[in-house]
């Protein structure tokens, strides 16, 4: 793994799942487009969204803006979530990571 890279480990029913995402995405149109979707639609403060930040721990965003922000990128980027998928997203970067490799 590089220095710009990151290593996230998930525990889905015991299992244990290990998730790399490039730091550098930040200077890519998914971030940004991303970005801007979370500025428009919650009225988050654009300073405050980086590829690290916490979607709840960050970003107090709750679990029902959370299913509509699942709703909202499947509209804008013409991807399916799973229910069970956007339940497993904790960063910025989990989302952006999800929307390129399924885009």
């Amino acid at each position: 793994m590089t220095n710009d890279a990151t290593e996230a480990i998930i525990y889905d029913s015991g299992k244990e799942c290990h998730l790399t995402y490039d730091n550098n995405l930040e200077d890519k149109p998914m971030f940004e487009t991303f970005k801007n979707l979370l500025v428009e639609e919650l009225q988050l403060d654009e300073s405050t969204i980086t590829m690290e930040a916490e979607l709840k721990g960050d970003l107090n965003i709750n679990s029902i803006e959370l299913y509509d922000l699942a709703m909202m990128c499947e509209d804008k980027f013409g991807v399916e979530i799973e229910d069970e998928e956007f339940h497993k997203f904790v960063t910025i970067g989990d989302v952006v990571n999800y929307l390129e490799a399924h885009k």
